[in-house]
């Protein structure tokens, strides 16, 4: 595969009466040219649609992927905006099924007024499909659970030649379907198990960074869920551990109508860590983009409380604003080792950070394509956000591709739905079965329908 080295590409102003479906979430990708965009109301007018005409097929989803991910190949093909083709479908006890389109907001808002949850952590933002986390192995935290995409107990696509195929945990093709990267179909319907919600106390702590390298794995074998934001600059690392409530913490989460319970208490003890980061991140900014979200989202580090709630509640908080993310996946058992380095390279380098490393751990997936395949692991998340005037510091791209390399070198595995250099990576040697998952593809989609510039180099 020819690659380049990657570049991160700065946001374009909107032009005048522009479709917005035709620019990526982070508004630094066109996704395709004026009309190309075809939002069918019912799967039937869809499966129409495929079986009727030709050419390069993308979903745009709620386009929070790079848009080299979404983009039509060579700027000639179909977007299709299925944005009609939400909601539930049906339930069971145990199970619900939702239109692939359905934002995730939705589904988690659907089963917290049934007093359920998904048997996997959500990640921090609500705004994606529930295809497109599918699809690229949107996770949150825990070893007892995986990625979303391993709550699936059967999906349902239509094809390129406009049929309709289910995949249940039975079908051989199952893995390859659970993590598809939007190039073996088009996701209509996904049905997820469920169980009865558990309400949760997170307690919050700042700590000092210099046992790191064994206290992640520690926290993680000790606790249900772990999130840990890591300073390296200031050696110091907040901590979110979340076990099952309390008798009394619950009773008095009830007493509250089931809202949020915010503990008394507060810890002030990064405040002066956290100010250090927005300086930087003033600097490099020049001035305040999207409304001053990337500043909030720094800012709640400070003045830290323990809360009580249910998943949901807990860690679906982020706050949604455009950025460049790089996400990588650790055998969770060389995690430290990979701390090791970045301590290492951190002092040698001294990089401009806009955000702290996230520390997120999950369970083995049995997604082919999951970057937790077969095993634990922790994924290293590092954010870099735009200037006022959509441009990226110089230091910011530096930084990112600076540390990629570096956990890259470790065997890391990047998030599919972000950004990553993938000349930095051996793919075959990564995922054993990166044959298998071709063999599926060309048994689905011969013709390559689904296929654009990145995901043709990627898979051919």
């Amino acid at each position: 595969m020819t690659t380049t080295q990657l570049s991160y590409p700065p946001q374009e102003p909107e032009l005048v009466g522009e479709d917005t479906r035709l620019r990526n979430w982070a508004k630094n990708s066109r996704l395709g040219p004026p009309g190309s965009v075809v939002a069918p109301a019912t799967e039937a007018e869809l499966c129409d649609f495929l079986a009727t005409s030709d050419g390069r097929i993308r979903m745009i989803g709620s386009r929070m992927s790079p848009g080299r991910m979404i983009e039509v190949a060579n700027g000639s093909g179909t977007l299709l905006d299925l944005s009609r083709l939400s909601g539930l479908i049906s339930s069971t006890d145990d199970t619900a099924t939702f239109a692939g389109s359905t934002p995730l907001a939705y589904v988690y808002a659907y089963l917290s007024s049934r007093g359920q949850m998904l048997p996997a952590s959500p990640g921090v933002i609500a705004e994606q499909t529930l295809a497109g986390a599918v699809s690229t192995g949107t996770h949150g935290q825990g070893l007892e659970q995986s990625s979303i995409a391993g709550a699936a107990v059967s999906i349902r696509m239509v094809l390129a030649d406009g049929t309709v195929a289910e995949f249940d945990r039975d079908h051989p093709d199952f893995g390859a379907v659970q993590l598809s990267l939007g190039s073996l179909g088009v996701i209509t319907a996904v049905t997820l198990r469920t169980r009865t919600s558990i309400i949760y106390t997170c307690i919050k702590t700042a700590v000092d960074a210099g046992n790191l390298e064994a206290d992640l794995e520690t926290w993680n074998r000790e606790n249900i869920m772990v999130k840990a934001w890591w300073f390296p600059q200031e050696g110091q690392v907040q901590v979110w551990k979340a076990n099952e409530a309390t008798d009394d913490e619950l009773r008095r989460y009830n007493d509250g109508g089931g809202e949020l319970l915010k503990h008394a208490a507060t810890n002030q003890a990064m405040n002066d860590t956290v100010e250090s980061t927005l300086r930087q991140l003033r600097d490099d900014t020049r001035g305040v983009a999207d409304d001053g979200k990337p500043l909030r989202t720094v800012s709640r580090f400070r003045d830290f409380t323990d809360i009580t709630g249910d998943v949901y509640q807990v860690f679906c908080r982020g706050i949604a604003t455009p950025q460049i993310n790089v996400e990588i996946g650790i055998p969770l058992a060389r995690a430290g080792a990979v701390i090791a380095k970045i301590k290492q390279w951190h002092a040698e380098t001294q990089p401009r950070m806009h955000y702290p490393v996230i520390l997120r751990c999950t369970g083995p997936s049995d997604g082919w394509l999951s970057p937790s395949r077969n095993e634990d692991t922790c994924y290293f998340g590092f954010v870099v956000y735009y200037a006022a005037d959509g441009s990226l510091s110089e230091e910011g791209g530096d930084f990112l591709r600076a540390v990629e390399r570096v956990v890259a070198e470790e065997g890391g595995r990047p998030h599919w739905g972000k950004y990553f250099d993938e000349s930095l990576y051996d793919w075959p040697a990564l995922y054993p079965e990166w044959e298998a998952f071709q063999g599926v593809r060309e048994a689905l989609d011969p013709q390559h329908r689904f296929a654009n510039a990145f995901t043709a180099a990627l898979l051919d």
